[in-house]
């Protein structure tokens, strides 16, 4: 309060001063008058002045705590420094990844020479050959006839004609820009503003080349908003049979494709169980450690034994569990193919080692391998 009044009685006293000098007696008081004015009115500023200083401190002290352009800046940065950290994926324990990706669905069948025709099996092909030859075509019907059929007990020779008839419908249904009606596993997709193929191929749990490859898109980067792509509805899984060297490729529960394998050496043999893709996994030509002899490879040099792809496997179970520096490559070896030659590993043609790279997915999707 004390500080209140002194600044008035300062006021006060200017204003005495000012009245004072508005009364001069003569024209040397008028121009004395008119001096003392000026005095004494810059005299009164800077006594306010002074005064304010003393009661609110400096007015353009910036470093004063407190002050509100330093916690907008402060805050700023907070949320930047926020913003901008960035996010590490790392892969779900085992256990919740197999309760969230759906496992292939079909029954294991160890093929029988012998045995005689499945009658239930011949009525499904026959009906599914219909559907085919149908006028319009009904593609995914015979798909679906055959993939039940599939999973019956049958003997060899039924068994390799559904393979063969999946995998040429599959080449009209799934590798193909054509979307069918009735079909679960594809479907059109209207590319919006900002999508990325990547980012599209996630969601649907699959890689972006398949879908690069499909849509006749010469480069990721050219997707066009407004434009309508085919995307197939993933992931897709493996069956490996050792007795028989094979690979069964599956659409989520849906047959697609066989291929031919190698295996793992006598004393080197590839663990039975179930596998994952392993997350940041999937390379091509990568750097090769020689595991007998320590020595790195690069692809080219004599001795690299990947060929052109590598897919990284995680153990879940059985054999497997646990066990690491397994994969799926290809193989500067051919005629290794449908032997035990590996060193534990499994090996495609090059030719199919790409086809399968472009359909398994990171973590999604499981491989099993079974004798």
């Amino acid at each position: 309060m004390r500080k209140y009044y002194i600044l008035i009685s300062i006021v006060n006293i200017g204003n005495r001063e000012n009245a004072v000098a508005r009364y001069p007696s003569n024209s040397y008081g008028r121009r004395k008058g008119r001096n003392l004015k000026w005095v004494y009115g810059i005299s009164a500023l800077f006594i306010i002045a002074g005064v304010i200083t003393f009661i609110y401190g400096h007015p353009f002290d910036t470093n004063k705590e407190g002050t509100s352009t330093g916690l907008v800046n402060n805050n700023v940065d907070k949320v930047e420094n926020k913003t901008k950290t960035p996010t590490v994926v790392k892969p779900e324990p085992s256990p919740k990844r197999i309760e969230i990706v759906e496992e292939p669905k079909i029954s294991i069948i160890i093929p029988e020479p012998t045995a005689e025709p499945n009658v239930k099996v011949a009525e499904l092909i026959d009906e599914a050959m219909l559907l085919v030859n149908a006028t319009p075509s009904k593609i995914i019907e015979a798909r679906d006839r055959l993939n039940e059929a599939f999973s019956m007990s049958m003997n060899s020779v039924q068994r390799a004609v559904i393979k063969r008839r999946l995998s040429e419908l599959a080449d009209k249904w799934l590798f193909s820009r054509t979307v069918f009606p009735l079909d679960r596993f594809c479907s059109n997709y209207q590319v919006m503003q900002g999508d990325q193929l990547r980012a599209i191929s996630n969601q649907h749990k699959v890689p972006w080349e398949i879908l690069q490859e499909i849509n006749n898109i010469s480069r990721p980067e050219l997707l066009k908003a407004g434009g309508m792509i085919k995307v197939i509805h993933g992931p897709f899984h493996a069956k490996i049979y050792r007795s028989t060297f094979t690979m069964d490729l599956y659409l989520q529960n849906t047959f697609v494709h066989s291929f031919r394998v190698g295996l793992g050496l006598e004393g080197k043999e590839t663990p039975t169980g179930l596998w994952s893709v392993k997350q940041g996994g999937k390379l091509i030509k990568p750097p090769w450690s020689d595991p007998d002899t320590g020595k790195l490879l690069h692809y080219g040099d004599e001795g690299y034994a990947l060929g052109s792809r590598w897919i990284a496997l995680d153990g879940l179970g059985g054999e497997a569990k646990g066990r690491t520096g397994f994969g799926i490559h290809g193989t500067v070896e051919p005629e290794t193919i449908g032997t035990k030659s590996s060193k534990g590993c499994i090996r495609l043609h090059n030719g199919d080692v790409k086809k399968v790279y472009n359909l398994l997915t990171e973590v999604h999707s499981l491989v099993r391998v079974i004798d």
